[in-house]
């Protein structure tokens, strides 16, 4: 089992490393492979006004003193352009894991460059996308280290996501690719609606629950001690305090084949 658990964007230090700490804390009770989460630039904002992160130089910065303070903590973060990709190869192994927002999971150049860096590379599904159309993407990765495609919501009318667990199940059984859940994005209602309007967490247990019981064994979730406050994703976001019950319940409810 695999979670990726983080916040939407990467803050301070301090913040993400209490957030590592009792994500990986988690985790580890329960021998889940855990990886840290955050974004250093979040490039697709709705709005020319929302706050877009720290910037990579800071972000990698403060990922190195992380990796110092947390050992063996594995990091996943965006990348929106083949300049990023490559900017991200200067630091080394620092970044573990490389994601394609869903977005721009049709972008063959910014795959291919994910997929020549010899990183993982974590392609969220576009909200347009059917499941069957994945094999498309799949077809840019022949020669990726490990590849895996993220599930995040299917567009329904203006502003609403849906999840389609036909459509989990559809890529559970045709892909050889791990297939994650990302609960929190699906719980979003994507658009410029303002932060009082914009997800809804509260049905971020429960789901959870209902993927890991059809036999999902990997989760993307955003966290966030405060997430009303937080600078992007914070209605669909999970309260930290929240997280550790929500990952007892996806191994209590399980699948079990």
């Amino acid at each position: 089992m695999r979670i990726i658990a983080g916040p939407c964007q990467h803050e301070t230090l301090e913040q993400s490393i209490e957030i590592a700490e009792v994500c990986a804390r988690a985790c580890g009770k329960h021998g889940i492979d855990y990886y840290f989460k955050a974004s250093y630039d979040k490039a697709n904002r709705t709005s020319i006004n929302g706050k877009r992160g720290v910037g990579l130089g800071e972000t990698m910065s403060d990922f190195i003193k992380l990796k110092e303070e947390l050992p063996g903590l594995k990091i996943l973060t965006d990348v929106h352009t083949v300049n990023q990709v490559n900017a991200i190869q200067g630091y080394n192994d620092l970044i573990d894991v490389l994601q394609i927002p869903a977005f721009l999971c049709r972008q063959t150049d910014l795959i291919l460059a994910a997929v020549d860096s010899g990183k993982i590379v974590n392609i969220k599904k576009g909200q347009f996308l059917a499941p069957w159309d994945v094999e498309g993407i799949l077809g840019k990765t022949k020669n990726a280290k490990e590849v895996w495609i993220t599930e995040r919501g299917t567009s329904f009318g203006y502003n609403t996501l849906v999840t389609d667990f036909t459509g989990i199940q559809f890529m559970l059984s045709n892909y050889s690719v791990p297939i994650v859940y990302d609960i929190t994005h699906s719980v979003q209602k994507p658009g410029g609606m303002g932060s009082s309007s914009g997800g809804n967490r509260g049905y971020v247990p429960g789901l959870a629950r209902a993927a890991s019981a059809m036999g999902v064994t990997n989760f993307f979730l955003e966290v966030h001690k405060d997430p009303d406050n937080a600078p992007s994703d914070g209605p669909n976001a999970l309260y930290l305090d929240d997280f550790e019950k929500v990952v007892d319940d996806i191994v209590k409810y399980a699948y079990k084949n």
